[in-house]
């Protein structure tokens, strides 16, 4: 009972914390070197979090191959994924980039179709995806300004390739599982995925000439680092271990509500009657997802207890 709620407790963290990493993303990287500062962002939170355990002798067996597991998700969800939004943000709202990602649960599902052949889609997953489509149109459509120039664009198409790349990390992530600690899975991750944008950095960006991180970059670095990703993170693999992954993905209604709320609060952010549909559309075609989701686990159990008699 304690251990259930403690994974209730850390998804909630995940919906609250993750939702604001958004807004603190888009304020850290203004003014500085964006593939840089998340990279940084996430070796240091892996190297802290991984330093704690050390400090609390968390005894778990690992081996280079339990590392080598963790390099591939490092890399698509937090190289190629979260940490991409970083650099996407300097040019569309943070609440726009969370709405996008709201779709991560509908990507899942065509990734999962396409490279299982078992999987199946029923009514409710057809449907959810239906709605999950038609929001994503609705955002396009209240952001006709932002697919008009040329960098926002950019943004746009580079947030929607980072969700199909945090799904591919977490398809593999079920393919092939570790013995390790959840704790310690995040740790190497972070740090495998801040050295990938590290390097995207070097080859991106002007080292020689970094500018001196002002005082709202630093107070977001810190956040991301501590909440953003040492705590978020860490608390999304923690309750991806204990709880359905049906229920984990909750995260995905509402994140883009406290990414939106806080853009519209604190950055002046716009929100319209659209954005506010667009939103309804996509979280009820997660909804229906992962309904349908449920009701085909209970078809096949039925199906197998029956088998059984």
């Amino acid at each position: 009972m304690k251990s259930n709620l403690t994974a209730y407790l850390a998804l909630a963290m995940v919906c609250f914390f993750w939702g604001t990493t958004y807004l603190a993303a888009r304020i850290g990287v203004s003014g500085f070197p964006a593939l840089f500062f998340m990279g940084f962002r996430n070796v240091v939170a892996g190297a802290l979090l991984l330093g704690f355990l050390v400090l609390k002798r968390r005894s778990f067996p690992w081996t280079m191959r339990d590392i080598g597991l963790q390099l591939v998700p490092g890399w698509c969800m937090i190289t190629f994924g979260t940490g991409l939004v970083g650099w996407c943000v300097q040019y569309i709202p943070s609440g726009l980039a969370a709405l996008l990602y709201a779709t991560v649960p509908l990507f899942t599902i065509l990734v999962n179709v396409l490279a299982r052949k078992e999987e199946r889609i029923n009514g409710h997953i057809a449907g959810g995806m239906m709605l999950g489509l038609a929001g994503v149109m609705l955002v396009f459509r209240d952001n006709l300004e932002y697919l008009a120039e040329r960098k926002s664009f950019t943004g746009i198409c580079v947030t929607l390739a980072s969700c199909v790349s945090w799904c591919l990390g977490g398809l593999y992530t079920k393919s092939y599982t570790g013995r390790t600690d959840s704790f310690f899975n995040a740790a190497v991750q972070m740090m495998a995925g801040g050295a990938g944008l590290l390097v995207l950095s070097a080859l991106n960006e002007d080292w020689v000439n970094l500018p001196e991180m002002q005082a709202h970059s630093l107070y977001a670095f810190l956040y991301l680092v501590f909440f953003g990703s040492i705590l978020a993170y860490a608390s999304y693999l923690f309750a991806m271990s204990r709880l359905p992954a049906g229920l984990v993905s909750v995260y995905a209604y509402i994140n883009p509500l406290v990414a939106l709320v806080l853009g519209f609060f604190i950055l002046d952010e716009k929100i319209t009657w659209l954005t506010v549909l667009a939103f309804i559309l996509t979280t009820g075609g997660v909804f229906l997802v992962n309904r349908g989701y449920q009701l085909q686990k209970r078809k096949n159990t039925l199906t197998l207890l029956n088998s059984h008699e």
